[in-house]
């Protein structure tokens, strides 16, 4: 008989959905957790960014989120910046059938950023004594990063659907974070990444944070284009070893942020359990009755003219801004008061911050969301 061979092993990875935070032996009042988000010497008072996509943050957006506590970044690639009137162009996109958008969305994005929206954009969100923070794609940081600093802003976030340290290409010499970061006196903010080593590479490069997640996102397709991504989770966890071990090695901590896959209060709260010092949120956001989608959303790879991995959703007008952080409630179902909710898993486990709750205990628990929740799951089908 043939000798049993294995090619490769396998290492099992999980989501959300199949783990379970553990309460502590000691509990503490939820009202006395410290939530704080730290990056280079700047305090935010809540560990939650409103994500970089054109259907979620604008400069309102921007200001409203920084004054009830949490950072909102602003895409520099989008529709703000190529257009004098971004309003008509999320109206178009809003009210366009379901089988147009992509085409759409490609025509729209074809369109050249604006050198001077970019200044105009990150000013209006100044003038209004909030936070700015701002996104680029790595092919457009060396030529706009100087406009970013000049106009203002706080942070920058260099993003893309990955991002390592270390590229291989035949063209130009490309972006260089090591570079970027000693010409830059804002913090910067990389990813996205999703391994141990990606993630601790980009750290060695100086670089202040560091997104996890590829591919979660409610309006991203690429795990289905590529077949590329790892449940948040795990990609937490990896890349939280990472942060510690590196800060063992340099003596500097650098914060890493869950970026997708939480649709609701208890997914973020397992976020944080898993590592995560902060969280970016897109759907949940694009909800909000201030959001400039119009109740859709889409994913920034959408428009890519050769191979769109995004894809425009209908996810509703569900809440004010301040409703969906703070409450009260008007649901069920997590998606509102997210950070009573966070306050409250922490008050639970026992944790006073956020580095407490990283050492909360988790457990694999694959029926958490379905354990007798028989009267939930057939609720209408009687």
């Amino acid at each position: 008989m043939m000798a049993t061979v294995k090619f490769r092993e396998l290492r099992r990875a999980y989501g959300f959905d199949e783990v379970a935070i553990v309460p502590g032996n000691v509990t503490v009042n939820p009202d006395q957790t410290n939530v704080e988000f730290k990056i280079a010497g700047l305090t935010v008072p809540l560990p939650i960014m409103a994500a970089a996509m054109d259907g979620v943050t604008d400069p309102a957006f921007a200001i409203l989120m920084s004054k009830l506590g949490g950072l909102a970044v602003m895409n520099l690639d989008g529709v703000q910046t190529r257009y004098d009137n971004p309003d008509r162009v999320l109206e178009e996109i809003a009210n366009t059938p379901d089988g147009e958008t992509t085409a759409l969305m490609q025509k729209i994005y074809s369109q050249p950023v604006k050198e001077n929206l970019i200044g105009e954009r990150i000013k209006t969100i100044k003038k209004a004594g909030s936070v700015c923070a701002v996104s680029l794609v790595p092919a457009l940081t060396k030529k706009y990063a100087p406009l970013v600093v000049e106009a203002g802003a706080d942070i920058l976030v260099v993003a893309s659907t990955v991002t390592t340290a270390r590229h291989v290409s035949k063209s130009v010499k490309g972006l260089v974070l090591s570079e970027l970061k000693r010409n830059l006196p804002i913090p910067i903010i990389v990813g996205n990444c999703v391994s141990y080593q990606a993630c601790i590479d980009i750290m060695r490069e100086g670089i202040d944070g560091v997104l996890v997640g590829v591919g979660p996102g409610a309006a991203c397709t690429t795990r289905q284009v590529t077949g590329v991504g790892v449940p948040q989770i795990t990609a937490t966890m990896d890349c939280a070893l990472a942060r510690d071990h590196y800060q063992k090695e340099s003596g500097r901590y650098v914060p890493i942020i869950t970026d997708g896959g939480m649709n609701n209060g208890g997914d973020i709260c397992k976020a944080v359990a898993a590592g995560a010092d902060a969280v970016m949120l897109g759907s949940i956001f694009a909800r909000a009755k201030e959001a400039p989608g119009r109740g859709y959303h889409w994913g920034m790879a959408h428009p890519h003219p050769a191979l769109p991995r995004g894809t425009r959703i209908r996810v509703g007008t569900s809440a004010t801004l301040e409703q969906i952080l703070f409450g009260p409630t008007s649901v069920t179902d997590g998606s509102q008061n997210l950070v009573g909710a966070l306050r409250t898993s922490m008050g639970v486990c026992g944790a006073l911050d956020i580095t407490e709750m990283h050492r909360a205990e988790m457990v694999v628990a694959p029926a958490i969301v379905t354990e007798g929740k028989m009267w939930q799951l057939t609720k209408g089908r009687c």
